[in-house]
């Protein structure tokens, strides 16, 4: 096993750390060390991201809004106030508290429905018994839809300028029904919020998709699109009060209403994630949005994922295209049913995950961790299956032969300001990751 530069705390005290016996493997990571930032005292609106931690860190690091004068920090409890606050006039740094619950869909999706739309007549135009499955659907009804969609695409989005922090206050901010949308930004800042996955309320039909059609949905929680210096700390992605479990299904498929949690797209670069819970969704995190995007996408998508809880979730936590991407220390908790995978390796990716720790259930087999999308090597090292030591990339090599998967990223990663043992992490990140705990 590879020896990191600094050496591993004392065993006995990641032991006592987390509350179990002595462990019999040792696993060797670096010192831990401060995962605060620096500037802002006791702020926690004002905490900047420490020096060498993750890729947001490099070339001038992340400090968000955390030099903005009187008039530049809002105190918001609407989503109209919220939004104001964002598109508020001047480029200055800017301060936006979170206090209580913004809901962006309070009215109910009946207040963005075109006139005419009427999702019963929707359903039995495009029966596949009427409609058939051979062609995308067309006419009235899927016009409106479209319309419908539209309208509820402008009230739900809110754009975050650059020098931006925004802080969710106390331990019951949040958001829902929202989609953040970190555009052709740079130096933002976003923490300690629940976000719950917006929910789409004019999903299409699509009978071509698959072989027997599928509803599509729209709108992530989070997206981070062309912009650069983003650090998202300390925030709970959920699907919150409507689980795919809880959604009705149509012509046999399920009525897809969310999308994803977090995607980091379309040249986004210089983003740190730390300190996370992604928990009770489908397709969770994307790195890289398609194979065909390398004429924005190359050389850039450097992304660090430290210290996030992957909790139930079914998919990509994350799936790579392109990008450099640092996962070390998160903790997979794998749901015992549906799950597809947790690392998806795709189109020019260089993925490390490292000193992570997985959960998996009864009759999951270790090499589905993994998944295969494109030739692209992936460094895979010090992880940790149900508290023991397993080589993962050997795993899936063995359990998926035909979808092998070469052996190192081509890279070595440097900002990282602590790593710990990965048998802490169940511990550690059940009690100290998500919104409310932010410092």
């Amino acid at each position: 096993m590879r020896i990191p530069a600094r050496r591993v705390r004392a065993l006995g005290r990641a032991a006592a750390l987390a509350g179990c016996t002595t462990l019999a493997l040792a696993l060797t990571a670096p010192t831990p060390a401060t995962a605060l930032g620096t500037g802002g005292g006791h702020d926690p609106a004002r905490r900047t991201l420490p020096a060498g931690d993750g890729w947001a860190s490099a070339d001038g690091g992340t400090t968000g809004g955390a030099a903005a004068d009187a008039a530049h920090v809002y105190t918001v409890t609407t989503w109209e106030e919220f939004r104001a606050a964002l598109a508020a006039d001047g480029d200055a740094p800017r301060i936006v508290r979170v206090v209580g619950t913004l809901d962006a869909t309070a009215s109910g999706c009946g207040a963005f429905e075109a006139p005419g739309y009427d999702f019963d007549r929707y359903l039995a135009d495009y029966d596949p018994a009427v409609w058939g499955r051979d062609k995308e659907v067309s006419g009235p009804q899927e016009e409106l839809r479209a319309a419908s969609a539209k309208n509820q695409d402008r009230a739900i989005k809110a754009f975050v300028p650059s020098r931006t922090t925004i802080i969710g206050v106390g331990r019951n901010a949040g958001i829902v029904g929202g989609s953040l949308q970190i555009k052709d930004a740079d130096d933002v800042i976003v923490r300690n919020l629940t976000l719950e996955s917006p929910l789409d309320c004019f999903p299409q039909w699509d009978p071509t998709d698959g072989a027997t059609g599928a509803w599509n949905s729209e709108y992530d929680a989070m997206v981070v699109y062309g912009s650069t210096h983003v650090w998202i700390d300390h925030n709970t992605f959920t699907d919150g009060r409507h689980p795919d479990s809880s959604l009705a299904r149509h012509y046999g498929e399920l009525y897809q209403r969310h999308d994803g949690l977090l995607d980091i797209v379309r040249g986004a670069d210089l983003v740190t994630a730390s300190w996370n819970v992604f928990a009770d969704h489908d397709k969770t995190l994307m790195i890289g949005n398609s194979d065909g995007a390398g004429a924005t996408d190359r050389g850039r998508l450097r992304v660090t994922l430290h210290h996030n809880l992957f909790d139930e979730v079914v998919e990509r936590a994350p799936r790579v295209r392109f990008g450099k991407v640092d996962a070390y220390n998160n903790h997979h908790v794998v749901p015992e049913r549906g799950y597809g995978y947790s690392w998806g390796v795709g189109a020019e990716s260089q993925l490390v995950a490292e000193w992570n720790s997985v959960r998996l259930p009864r009759g999951v087999r270790a090499g589905t961790v993994l998944k295969k999308w494109k030739e692209a090597p992936v460094t895979v090292a010090g992880n940790v299956v149900n508290g023991r030591p397993v080589d993962l990339l050997a795993v899936h090599n063995a359990q998926f032969p035909d979808e092998a998967l070469a052996s190192g990223a081509g890279w070595t990663p440097t900002l990282r300001t602590r790593v710990d043992d990965p048998r802490v992490l169940p511990w550690l990140l059940t009690h100290r990751a998500g919104a409310g705990r932010a410092r």
